[in-house]
């Protein structure tokens, strides 16, 4: 296989800029140093030539001095309700192919509450939902307690703790509150699924048609080829139910080498195949491409309905700790495969292989 000149595009926490009463998981989801190595001998371990880039505005100058062939995008961005577009909307004026979802996409990501309204109007199953601008809005007559409260545009949990259930007005408002302040970002308050929280990684990009809404006839043949579905991940939150009844950004972060990660997670092969046809579909509707993951909660009052949370098309990498690795792995696919998997289909996808 032909060799590549890649550039490895992120954003490094060390190198973050911090400002006075920045929330103290703002870069939470910015990558270590050792995450980045391990990225570089994957790539390198491809046969390719990789140098890492900070995803700053250096790049502006470094990226047309280094001058790569593709780009493996994993910059997360600093600032902006659009951060992570913001790279490969640059990379698309300079006409340099790179891995991963386009601008559009990354921007509608991030944004929990415009994402869920493209599910919506698709008729994906996405739990009941309201976006909070201002603190004495008026919650929606459909929407019953218990809520959920989360920032809209924050990934890695953040924001997201025990205190973000709420069972009436006043802690609702109460967290509303806290991520107008803290955040700086409208709030999202959804129906709370009570029920195990999975979630799905894939690599690859759709061949072929797939339904704007689900069919009608539940036996219509499910297209979702061109797509490698990962088996499924479950996080056990029973050793921490005294303190985090949800995965929250203190499990991703500060304890998530403590975890046990159950994968593949205990699910009979029809539910499987219905997570997966549900990925594939917010695969599609969304526009991603070459690698996410869509996180699920299945609800226990309802016979375990499938609810989507969200897409991550920008998983993390770290080896042995994220979930798309940990999926992978279950797989029998290690880091380096995974990464470079990741890579092939984007050549694949620009026709450059």
């Amino acid at each position: 296989m032909e060799k590549f000149k890649v550039a490895l595009l992120a954003n490094l926490k060390i190198n973050a800029p911090h400002s006075e009463g920045m929330p103290a998981d703002q870069w939470d989801d910015l990558d270590s140093e050792k995450t980045i190595n391990a990225l570089l001998e994957a790539i390198r371990a491809g046969g390719h030539t990789c140098e890492f880039l900070e995803a700053d505005v250096s790049l502006l100058d470094s990226i047309r001095k280094y001058q790569p062939d593709i780009c493996f995008n994993i910059a997360e961005g600093h600032y902006g309700d659009g951060r992570e577009a913001q790279i490969p909307a640059l990379l698309e004026m300079l006409r340099i192919p790179y891995t991963g979802s386009k601008v559009l996409t990354l921007s509608l990501a991030l944004d929990k509450s415009m994402t869920k309204r493209i599910l919506h109007w698709h008729e994906l199953p996405t739990p009941d939902f309201q976006t909070f601008e201002r603190i004495n809005e008026k919650l929606h007559d459909d929407l019953k307690f218990p809520l959920f409260v989360k920032p809209s545009r924050e990934g890695t949990g953040m924001g997201v703790s025990a205190k973000s259930i709420v069972n009436n007005q006043a802690e609702m408002r109460e967290q509303i509150d806290y991520i107008l302040r803290e955040y700086n970002q409208p709030a999202l308050v959804e129906q709370y699924i009570e029920g195990r929280e999975i979630t799905v990684g894939m690599v690859g990009n759709l061949i072929g048609p797939v339904a704007r809404r689900l069919p009608i006839n539940p036996n219509a043949p499910r297209i979702q080829a061109g797509l490698h579905f990962f088996p499924p991940m479950e996080v056990d939150l029973k050793p921490f139910r005294d303190s985090d009844v949800v995965y929250s950004n203190r499990l991703k972060v500060a304890l998530a080498d403590q975890l046990n990660y159950l994968c593949p997670a205990p699910l009979d092969d029809e539910m499987i195949d219905e997570l997966n046809w549900l990925a594939a579909a917010v695969f599609r509707v969304v526009g991603a491409k070459d690698v996410s993951r869509i996180d699920f909660r299945l609800d226990e009052t309802q016979n375990m309905k499938p609810y989507i949370l969200e897409i991550n098309p920008l998983p993390g990498l770290s080896p042995g700790i994220s979930d798309i690795v940990i999926e992978a792995a279950a797989d029998g696919i290690e880091h380096t495969e995974l990464v470079n998997m990741i890579l092939d289909t984007a050549l694949k996808r620009y026709e450059m292989i």
